[in-house]
């Protein structure tokens, strides 16, 4: 696991990546960014731009996931046992932001109308240095890895009378 000050991770969606970008700046951090097409620049040597990557390989790498609120996010952040901070958008985002930060596993979302760098470059310093919430989000990770899910869908729909 990479020292926690020094790695996270941002989904870029719709052009607010230059909210991150600055978020990043202000830290002085490194940083991945997941862009969804392909990185048409690289700012500073800090951050990482990338087309694609698979959640479950980056996120257990990251000291926190920053990201929309998404729930195949939000299960693929907690499961990797890493703080999120969520910024949500729209539909169900912003009640799988106010969950992870009812957990205790990260802080209070950010929704996207009122986001600046400044908060956000807070809430990923809240993330990545408060032991408790890395030590709840470490916990929450790894009992959600050793759940067996396919085997307790199974047994839960074989229990349905159809």
């Amino acid at each position: 696991m990479p020292d926690s000050a020094t790695h996270c991770y941002i989904m870029g969606v719709n052009g607010w990546y230059i909210m991150g970008v600055n978020a990043w700046y202000i830290m002085g951090v490194n940083a991945w960014y997941i862009m969804g097409v392909n990185p048409w620049y690289i700012i500073a040597c800090k951050l990482t731009m990338i087309d694609s990557i698979p959640h479950s390989w980056l996120f257990q790498r990251m000291a926190a996931v920053v990201h929309h609120g998404g729930a195949g996010t939000t299960a693929a952040g907690l499961r990797a046992g890493v703080p999120g901070i969520i910024v949500p958008f729209f539909a169900d985002q912003p009640f799988w932001g106010a969950r992870v930060a009812e957990l205790g596993v990260g802080p209070k979302p950010i929704p996207r109308k009122s986001l600046t760098a400044e908060q956000l470059s807070r809430a990923i310093q809240v993330a990545v240095t408060n032991a408790d919430m890395r030590q709840r989000a470490a916990n929450l990770g790894a009992k959600i890895q050793s759940e067996d899910g396919v085997a307790e869908a199974v047994e839960i729909i074989g229990r349905l009378k159809m």
